[in-house]
């Protein structure tokens, strides 16, 4: 059994000299080296940005959104969206363990786990597609799986079911990097507030903000509006196109009394959301762009372009203990966990 390189280079077919995650091909055969983990896959979570892209070009047919997954797979060895450039991330079995692992972790063949690193650089095969969940983000595959040597997971806790730890954990990132960002005070504008990663975006910054905070959901859609008030974790819920970046500074303005946000979350799943982001954002503020269909290019120029000094960080779907504390948010809030069991299950 060969040995690879911790970092998955060894399964770079095109271009050659780069990681799995920029390469355009990844060699997706399932015998493993002897650093890696093969896995059973029994569902994957495709990325917002990426599932939404997929849905449009199938017009939102079930057996066409089927192909245009199997075919990105078959290119590419991975479920790498072309157009988005994002992935997503899996549940599964653990079907065998590299003998060069097998000591240095603590999984064993059989344990059910949740990849913690993008779909965008990890070797899948999919055999079949069984389910496509049009509402979930989520297909139900037969296939397998390669994790590599520095691969993160999580093992599937036993009080929370698979499709909603799965949804969760896809987003484990965001909520994450709120705690780190928010502090009591702060005025914070949730851009995509009604979705998954915004939801717990909203529910870590009322949290973090306290009493004399404000948080700012934003969505275009009025039953994100409705259920956000609802919930009751923001102090205000605007209707707004946050595409439209004037309208949505001005409507930010409005209720803050032109101070605007402290911190901007953008958790939104298509693009040209950079503008409204920044110009909703004060001087000197912080902006997290937790969305993979943001241009780190436009939102660059345009903060430039504005005259906009402020901290923009890149979503980095990772953050040390993430996976803990994402699931420990519905452990601790009732209302949270029966809306995402609602949702997703």
């Amino acid at each position: 059994m060969k040995h690879g390189s911790p970092y998955g280079t060894h399964r770079v077919l095109e271009p050659l000299g780069v990681l799995p995650q920029p390469a355009w091909k990844i060699d997706n055969t399932m015998a493993i080296f002897d650093n890696e983990i093969l896995i059973d896959v029994s569902a994957l979570n495709i990325d917002a940005a990426s599932f939404t892209q997929i849905k449009q070009e199938a017009g939102g047919d079930e057996a066409r959104v089927a192909e245009i997954v199997q075919g990105i797979v078959a290119q590419r060895g991975k479920h790498h969206n072309p157009v988005t450039g994002s992935g997503g991330m899996l549940i599964g079995t653990v079907a065998q363990i590299g003998p060069a692992l097998a000591d240095k972790i603590d999984l064993k063949v059989g344990d059910k786990i949740a990849t913690l690193v993008s779909l965008s650089l990890t070797p899948l095969r999919i055999d079949s597609i069984t389910k496509v969940h049009l509402h979930k983000d989520q297909v139900d595959i037969t296939g397998q799986a390669i994790l590599f040597e520095t691969g993160l997971y999580a093992k599937l806790p036993a009080d929370i079911d698979e499709k909603m730890a799965l949804a969760i954990l896809d987003v484990a990132g965001a909520p994450a990097q709120t705690a780190r960002l928010v502090r009591e005070g702060d005025t914070v504008v949730v851009i995509g507030g009604g979705g998954k990663s915004g939801t717990l975006c909203v529910y870590e910054a009322k949290k973090r903000a306290g009493a004399s905070g404000c948080v700012i959901g934003v969505s275009p859609f009025e039953k994100d509006c409705q259920r956000m008030t609802e919930l009751g974790w923001v102090d205000h819920a605007l209707q707004v196109d946050a595409t439209n970046a004037l309208a949505l500074m001005e409507a930010v303005a409005k209720v803050t009394d032109g101070k605007l946000a402290d911190v901007v979350i953008n958790c939104v799943n298509i693009p040209n959301t950079e503008m409204g982001s920044i110009l909703a954002t004060k001087q000197h503020g912080k902006i997290y762009f937790f969305s993979m269909a943001t241009s780190f290019t436009a939102a660059a120029l345009g903060a430039e372009g504005v005259g906009k000094d402020v901290e923009m960080i890149v979503g980095n779907g990772y953050a040390t203990g993430h996976a803990e504390h994402a699931l420990a948010l519905l452990r601790e809030s009732a209302l949270l966990r029966e809306l995402f069991e609602r949702l997703y299950i």
